[in-house]
């Protein structure tokens, strides 16, 4: 599975969340406003080639819709940057949010009994 572009994650979490959707519903969905038609239209297409999305043909309109689970490429790209930034170490992920102070005591505890339920 090829690592995405910061713009094609952001294709791929608009369709994850739509299912199905024509380049102008992707691009109304997109926070960047700015964001040309013809750009997504591109990006989409390049979602294409790396078959993240597929599409049904409706004369020369096309609809998309994804074809990797938001759940796979969380997965993969979370696995990534273990490895990449923690050298492996889970324990260090979650010490690092707590650093960071994006992990309250609270949340820390949910994750602790998640982990015993296990």
């Amino acid at each position: 599975m090829e690592k995405l572009t910061n713009k094609e994650e952001q294709i791929m979490l608009v369709l994850w969340k739509l299912e199905k959707a024509f380049v102008k519903d992707i691009q109304a969905e997109l926070k960047d406003d700015e964001l040309h038609y013809n750009t997504v239209s591109t990006n989409v297409r390049n979602l294409v080639e790396k078959k993240y999305v597929g599409y049904k043909a409706y004369g020369n309109t096309h609809q998309y819709f994804p074809m990797v689970k938001k759940e796979n490429y969380q997965t993969k790209f979370m696995s990534e940057v273990v490895e990449d930034f923690f050298e492996n170490s889970y324990k260090d992920v979650v010490s690092f949010f707590v650093k960071e102070k994006k992990l309250t005591p609270e949340e820390l505890q949910e994750i602790i009994n998640l982990i015993n339920k296990s």
